[in-house]
């Protein structure tokens, strides 16, 4: 992605810049509301409240089992849809693929063909109406006010202009498209819900409120937080033009995907990140699968790169001490 910087002549008067944000946000078309993801969500964390009232009386496997599910989703995210399918950062053999594909269902957000193509697009249109979850409107728009709402024309608009070919040539990513409701129905709700139900005998309620509902809920702000979060606070050691910034809290929230604004600087790199850290087991998960021969041409810049561009774009103060 470009940097700003480039994107917005550095000769053109403030005032010129300011002018014209002034009238692309004038000219935006009023959000329309789309009341069914309004309800879903607003029953969703309602049911989540009633999950973490329920946390005292479940079985401590429960828990654990909550831990998994999503650990899991989490890694159908950060190493599947994100770093495999959205970046091509690392090429994956089939069985891992899959096993991918089907962690992504448990996390529930979308399929990987959708989810893809809009997070390339918010690649290419960062921080604009183009940017499915534009920082510029606000922290809620970001966080989770962008699924309330139908998409700004110009994210279709952006996205049929993507090269998806890589995407339609993949049969798991075709099948699960295909399937999707009822695989994400599957591992999801049912999966979660039922083993702690039948193996351990959980109470069914307990089980659903906490294995599903208070999991799936925490599962998606954590992925939101970097939309939001990680788009609006924190350092910028290696483009200070952009706002995608490192955030310590992201991070953790994501195993390892707070490392925001080296990876929109870098975004081939399939550790997201720089420098080795204990907070990143995508990148573990990752090289695990890489020394079994399931994951293969991990993609990385290269330290000269980086520190050109540290130096050439980075926020001066942060180059001596930002590191591990």
């Amino acid at each position: 992605m470009a940097p700003r910087s480039e994107r917005v002549t550095q000769l053109e008067p403030v005032n010129s810049v300011e002018k014209k944000y002034s009238e692309t946000t004038q000219k935006r078309p009023a959000p329309q509301i789309v009341w069914k993801n309004v309800y879903f969500m607003a029953v969703l964390h309602l049911l989540a409240l009633y999950g973490i009232y329920l946390l005292p009386g479940a079985n401590l496997r429960t828990w654990l089992w909550t831990w998994l599910c999503h650990f899991l989703g989490g890694l159908g995210v950060t190493c599947g849809v994100h770093r495999l399918w959205s970046h091509r950062s690392y090429k994956a053999t089939w069985p891992l693929r899959l096993a991918l594909m089907f962690m992504n269902c448990v996390a529930g957000q979308n399929d990987i063909f959708e989810w893809a193509r809009d997070h390339r697009v918010h690649h290419k249109c960062s921080e604009t109406d183009g940017d499915p979850h534009n920082a510029k409107r606000g922290f809620v728009f970001a966080h989770i006010g962008w699924l309330m709402v139908k998409k700004h024309p110009d994210v279709i608009k952006k996205g049929q202009q993507l090269d998806l070919s890589d995407l339609y040539e993949d049969k798991i990513v075709m099948f699960q498209r295909r399937h999707y409701k009822l695989l994400q129905t599957l591992f999801n709700v049912i999966l979660p819900t039922a083993i702690p139900w039948y193996f351990w005998n959980e109470n069914f309620l307990i089980a659903f409120f906490i294995c599903y509902a208070f999991r799936y809920a925490v599962s998606l702000n954590a992925t939101w937080c970097v939309n939001s979060l990680a788009h609006i606070w924190g350092s910028k050691p290696y483009d200070h033009n952009i706002n995608p910034a490192e955030n310590l809290t992201v991070v953790l929230a994501t195993g390892g995907e707070g490392f925001h604004n080296f990876h929109h600087t870098f975004p081939q790199d399939y550790a997201t990140r720089e420098y080795g850290s204990p907070w990143n087991p995508s990148k573990w998960f990752i090289d695990g699968c890489a020394m079994l021969g399931l994951a293969y041409d991990l993609k990385t810049a290269s330290k000269d790169s980086i520190l050109k561009r540290r130096i050439r774009t980075g926020d001066l103060r942060q180059l001596n001490n930002h590191n591990d």
